[in-house]
């Protein structure tokens, strides 16, 4: 009887077994579901099955890495593998949770059993890898493997803090810490040790020689990846420091230093305290020279032999006796002023204190026997000057300009103090609440607020004929608005729509005002080529229905942005547009040249612009003066760059002087009223002498973000909350799947979709506030939805990759602007 219980015990425990088998893991097993193949153990067994890794550890990153997938039965025998469909591999990011692209391949081996698999690290780190079939486990997965950083590479590599101008004393000890980087910017970690590749040269500006001095290179401690720089020079003067690694210049690795006795040092702090009052130095002017002609430098060092750009006709010559002036220095400018009958002072040059501001150290003067140097501002034509405490003066300025820029030169430092100086500097006003009732289908015609005046008019997809009648009512609708409202807190109802504003309706709302203002169908703005990747710029023909004060307007929408977004988290605005470079130049006060045609217009440059630069031009019959012509193709007028430019030809020896006039005609002097009342408009927000910390190139990462949106970034930031296995296993691996193949377009209607922006803050997704969510819906198979006000997409549950991708653009694409979409 107890056989028979037994028996019948271990009869119904295989039948179990076998139906389990049969109805449930058979297909995930790739073969027949028969009781015969359990029995005689012909199934796939991912427990029997192991993985063998091409490579030996430790790795560096940047190497295409491979490993094979063995596949045998049950019962021990090779697995025939038809195709990879089965096999699924997961690699990613135990930190970051990033996942890495595997591709898969079957080996072609008379076994056929065997998998290959190919995959490419960027980031370093610790990896997880999961090989299953079906829910089952390969061999020992998850398996974890760490990729180490690559090679040094000087362009990757910086000076953490960096300044362009140090200011030193004569033999004490000042340190720099240097973090070195591979190609893929990852800390070096363990590629410390070699800092016996890294050197540091200097030499004397001025003068020929080799500074006296000491540096020594040392390892920092802990986990901070530091390479320390000690430095002691032993000589007094101004200096150029190159510092590289296996005889490379690093990224910012150039940079100039200014060595003081410990007298010369205490007056410069002497001067600091006393916040520029009485500051004032006594030297000596030097006339312009041929190679300092209006309009002939850039903001921006350019080859010598560029420099050469003598005007025809003009020139100058140095006096033999150079007029003795007087140099105060402030916090915020730098003056020259000579004293006539030695009472009457009279200004001559005036330079603000921004990084704009360059100073070139020159020997001494002949006459004199004083150091000289050169300052060049970008706007005005550099100047040339001489004085006993040169060294003095220049650390005083350079002093004052790291306290005006925060104390660094690096763009994240440099934002930083932006924005708290900002905030300190409309602290005072209240920040109440204005209501913004607004319909999107006229939206400049129909925004009204919560107190006087009561009618705001802003258009959001202005026509050509209307845009400009719109926009003046929205102008005068503002024009009583202070500076005081402008910094209040807009709180926009779309009507008709259900939402409260927490921050997203507020996005969206600035979002269409700048695509309403910058588009050039507005008119305001237009582009130089007619393709949509075009930058924009203030448009030099307008319609006389388009006012100056609509770009008064215009900027105190962007002083808008760029005063919210200092406010932090989810005050932050972005500026819906892409400048032209020019233009960008123009509000932190660089002069023109001719390479902003590159950028802004770039037919003109390969057009022109390059063949006057490669070619002789002593047969072109060119004159310094530009045709302008109809919209017929009539020539209605002749504008001269100088007086009497139509009877002056271009050489090749002025060619480059007649480009930068040419560059100052066409992108400035045309435009010098929009660009005067778009200035007007934003510094009523934001003064300039803040924007002037500034290049142009950083002046448009802090008002427009980043433009372009990386899939890797998105992955690395996205914080995934909630949702069952099948959402985070399956459905989260279609999600990236799809995102991978959207369109910059697409991925930006996405960002909208859930932020209610476009555009990405200056440090992508990981400067995102709050951060990109991605919840798990208890829905199933509808459209996915967002909560902008918290940057948190809604994903449901779906059955296939199809359904995932074929709802997720449906939302992006219907959805991304409005509110109350189910």
């Amino acid at each position: 009887m107890c056989v028979l219980l037994i028996t019948i015990k271990f009869l119904c425990e295989l039948s179990s077994r076998v139906l389990t088998f049969w109805h449930h893991e058979g297909r995930e097993r790739g073969t027949e579901r028969t009781i015969y193949n359990y029995v005689r153990g012909k199934y796939l067994e991912p427990r029997s099955c192991y993985v063998s890794w091409d490579w030996k550890e430790p790795c560096e990153v940047g190497q295409s890495m491979g490993f094979r997938v063995h596949l045998f039965y049950r019962n021990g025998h090779p697995y025939p593998v038809g195709s990879t469909a089965s096999l699924r591999v997961r690699i990613t990011h135990t930190e970051l949770a990033l996942e890495v692209p595997v591709t898969l391949e079957v080996v072609q081996d008379p076994g056929r059993n065997v998998v290959k698999g190919a995959f490419t690290v960027r980031k370093s780190g610790r990896y997880q890898i999961t090989i299953s079939i079906g829910r089952l486990s390969v061999g020992h997965s998850p398996y974890y493997k760490v990729f180490q950083p690559g090679a040094v590479v000087p362009l990757k590599t910086q000076i953490v803090s960096h300044f362009s101008t140090l200011v030193l004393t004569c033999g004490e000890q000042h340190t720099l810490q240097i973090a070195p980087c591979d190609q893929y910017s990852n800390p070096s970690g363990d590629k410390l040790r070699d800092n016996e590749n890294y050197t540091l040269t200097l030499s004397e500006l001025g003068v020929v020689g080799i500074a006296d001095g000491c540096c020594q290179f040392t390892v920092c401690n802990g986990s901070q990846h530091r390479v320390l720089l000690h430095l002691m020079l032993l000589q007094t003067g101004c200096f150029q420091a190159t510092l590289r690694y296996q005889a490379q210049p690093i990224s910012n690795g150039n940079f100039n230093i200014i060595v003081l006795t410990e007298g010369e040092k205490d007056a410069v702090d002497n001067n600091v305290s006393r916040s520029g009052v009485g500051v004032f130095f006594e030297g000596y002017l030097y006339p312009p020279s041929t190679s300092s002609v209006p309009g002939q430098r850039s903001s921006s060092p350019i080859p010598s032999d560029e420099c050469e750009l003598s005007p025809i006709g003009l020139s100058f010559e140095k006096a033999k006796k150079p007029k003795k002036v007087y140099f105060y220095i402030s916090p915020k400018q730098l003056s020259v002023k000579e004293f006539y009958l030695r009472i009457i002072p009279w200004r001559l040059y005036t330079f603000r204190v921004c990084p704009g501001t360059k100073f070139l150290y020159l020997p001494p003067d002949p006459l004199h026997g004083l150091l000289s140097l050169q300052v060049d501002d970008g706007l005005q034509p550099p100047i040339e000057i001489s004085c006993k405490e040169r060294n003095v003066m220049a650390a005083t300025f350079t002093r004052f300009l790291h306290l005006n820029i925060g104390g660094s030169e690096t763009f994240q430092d440099k934002v930083l103090f932006f924005q708290k100086e900002l905030r300190l500097l409309h602290c005072r006003k209240t920040r109440c609440k204005i209501t913004l009732r607004v319909s999107r289908h006229s939206l400049l015609e129909s925004v009204s607020m919560s107190r006087p005046p009561p009618i705001l008019t802003l258009t959001a997809t202005p026509a050509v004929t209307h845009a400009a009648p719109s926009l003046s009512q929205s102008v005068r609708a503002t024009r009583n608005f202070s500076a005081s409202d402008w910094t209040k807190n807009f709180e926009v109802v779309f009507q008709d729509e259900e939402a409260l504003d927490w921050g997203g309706p507020r996005r969206e709302w600035f979002e269409l005002i700048c695509k309403c203002l910058f588009d050039t169908s507005g008119q305001l703005f237009t582009r130089f080529s007619d393709t949509n990747q075009g930058l924009v710029h203030p448009n030099p023909n307008r319609p006389p229905g388009v006012r100056l004060k609509q770009y008064e307007f215009a900027g105190r929408i962007v002083g808008k942005c760029l005063f919210e977004s200092s406010l932090g988290g989810g005050y932050q605005q972005l500026v819906r547009a892409r400048f032209s470079r020019s233009f960008l130049a123009q509000i932190i006060g660089l002069r023109m040249h001719y390479k902003y045609f590159e950028t802004d217009d770039p037919d003109f440059f390969q057009s022109k612009v390059l063949y006057l630069l490669s070619n002789d031009v002593s047969d072109t019959d060119l004159v310094f003066a530009e045709e302008k012509y109809g919209r017929g193709g009539q020539l209605e007028k002749v504008i001269e760059l100088i007086p009497g430019g139509s009877q002056a030809s271009v050489t090749n020896d002025n060619k480059l002087y007649y480009l930068n006039l040419l560059a100052q005609h066409r992108l400035c002097n045309q435009v010098r009223d929009e660009v005067e009342h778009f200035l007007k408009g934003l510094n009523e927000l934001v003064p300039d002498n803040l924007l002037a910390i500034f290049d142009e190139n950083e002046l448009e990462l802090l008002m427009c973000g980043t433009g372009h949106i990386a899939v890797q970034d998105f992955h690395a930031h996205a914080v995934i909350v909630g949702g069952s296995w099948h959402f985070r296993e399956k459905v989260m691996h279609w999600f990236w799947a799809v995102v991978c193949s959207l369109t910059q377009e697409e991925l930006a209607r996405l960002l909208q979709f859930t932020t209610g922006s476009s555009q990405l803050p200056p440090g992508g997704f990981a400067a995102l506030c709050p951060s990109f969510q991605i919840i798990g819906s208890p829905a199933h198979g509808t459209l996915p939805t967002a909560h902008t006000c918290f940057n948190q997409l809604c994903l449901p549950t779906y059955d296939s990759y199809e359904d995932m991708h074929k709802m997720l653009k449906l939302a992006i694409s219907e959805g991304c602007e409005g509110f109350g979409m189910l």
